[in-house]
């Protein structure tokens, strides 16, 4: 098809090409020029073609006589481009006053002044020199105004001056016109300083503006309203707020998590598992499964035949098998959470787990390996070693656990009893 519409193209051109001619054939025109004496005559045409062929020579010779002197030019472009590239390789390499020199000498071309005096405060933070990386700033405002104001508001953060840094966006934040690490600044001194609410309607644009990662955001947005809800002191306020919150926090996995320990924590936890339970449902979660299983509450039984039921579809999740031994724990039925703990810490150890093995054991009277749990959950959360219990394998890091799988007599997998006493 491409090939038809070039020969149809050229068909047309062909075509007015010689209307065209045919047209000036009849009557060419006439161009008299007299000047002192002298007359030159001439068709249309042609004075044409003399007018943009004179246009043509003049442009040659400008450019011919213009290129020694635009060469220093070019030369001090080069340069600047060169030293610019140095100085952020040196940035990224942690040689701070390098980059510091480098991107000072290209800060003097003045289309990369703006983003080289940018980068040279970001040195000059790193390095510790909080006054020259102001002094940057200040002469970056005059080319990119936003972005040396996001950048003195992370220089400001970085010192501990979280409210002076909230007071720099505040105005910008207001009006909505803050680039997105902008919003992501003024969420994260929002949170610093201990405002709360502005921290809040952040949230919204920063998502909006997709400079985090749905991870990082989903962490962030957990902090904020955690924080948020840790301030209220009642459970009907708590329940209140809650309902207050956008559909779209209500129901990310982190904000269930924070609203459903303080719901616990001030009385309310029928109302925290009711919240986990809805979540899981919507979409698995290891934390919220760990979460599940440190609620306190009754109906322990209830909530262990629920648990393992989601143990069909998340076999090899070692913190709902925590969650397992946690409420077998509080069951007492002792052999059953030995067995979900120790499958939780072969596949990812952790010190929840730890610590729950030792209240089984100190729940049978066994004192020793209880104590010797303990401080294997201690020495997890510091990140050392870990001492296998005696009798047993150490327990790494991403061992694995061979599971014999069990079927009754209508080929329906069945979860392994008890060890016998």
């Amino acid at each position: 098809m491409r090939l038809w519409r070039w020969i149809l193209l050229l068909i047309l051109l062909a075509a007015l090409a010689a209307a065209g001619w045919h047209w000036l054939a009849q009557d060419p025109g006439y161009v008299l020029v007299r000047i002192r004496g002298w007359r030159v005559q001439s068709t249309l045409v042609v004075a044409v073609l003399l007018v943009a062929l004179a246009l043509f020579l003049l442009g040659l010779v400008w450019r011919l006589l213009s290129w020694p002197f635009g060469a220093v030019t070019r030369r001090h472009r080069r340069i600047s481009r060169q030293r610019l590239s140095e100085g952020l390789v040196a940035l990224a390499e942690g040689r701070h006053a390098a980059a510091e020199r480098a991107l000072g000498r290209a800060a003097r071309h003045h289309p990369l002044r703006g983003p080289a005096l940018l980068a040279s405060a970001e040195a000059a933070s790193q390095r510790g020199d909080v006054s020259q990386a102001q002094h940057a700033l200040d002469q970056a405002a005059a080319d990119v105004p936003q972005a040396a104001r996001v950048l003195r508001a992370r220089v400001l953060r970085r010192e501990g001056r979280d409210a002076d840094a909230l007071a720099l966006l505040m105005h910008e934040a207001e009006a909505g016109k803050l680039p997105p690490a902008g919003w992501r600044e003024y969420v994260e001194a929002a949170l610093a300083a201990g405002d709360l609410e502005h921290a809040r309607e952040g949230l919204e644009p920063l998502r909006k503006s997709g400079a985090l990662q749905t991870r990082l955001y989903a962490e962030l947005e957990a902090r904020v309203i955690g924080a948020w809800l840790a301030r209220i002191e009642r459970a009907d306020a708590l329940a209140e707020a809650w309902g207050r919150l956008p559909r779209s926090q209500r129901r990310a996995p982190g904000v269930v998590d924070a609203y459903a320990r303080r719901a616990a924590q001030l009385g309310a936890s029928l109302a925290a598992m009711d919240e986990v339970e809805a979540a899981l449902r919507r979409q698995w979660s290891s934390p919220l499964a760990a979460t599940y299983g440190a609620l306190e509450g009754r109906d322990t039984e209830s909530r262990l035949r629920k648990a393992e039921g989601w143990l069909d579809a998340h076999t090899d999740d070692a913190a709902l098998l925590a969650t397992l031994g946690r409420l077998c724990v509080r069951l007492k039925l002792w052999g059953k959470a030995h067995q979900y703990l120790e499958r939780s810490l072969r596949l990812a150890p952790s010190s929840n787990a730890w610590e729950v093995q030792g209240d089984a054991y100190l729940g049978q009277g066994n004192t020793a390996l209880a104590q010797h749990c303990y401080r294997n959950a201690l020495r997890l959360a510091r990140g050392e070693p870990v001492d296998a219990l005696p009798g047993t394998s150490p327990v790494a890091p991403g061992s694995e656990l061979t599971v014999t799988e069990e079927r009754d007599e209508h080929g329906m997998p069945r979860m392994p009893g008890p060890p016998a006493a």
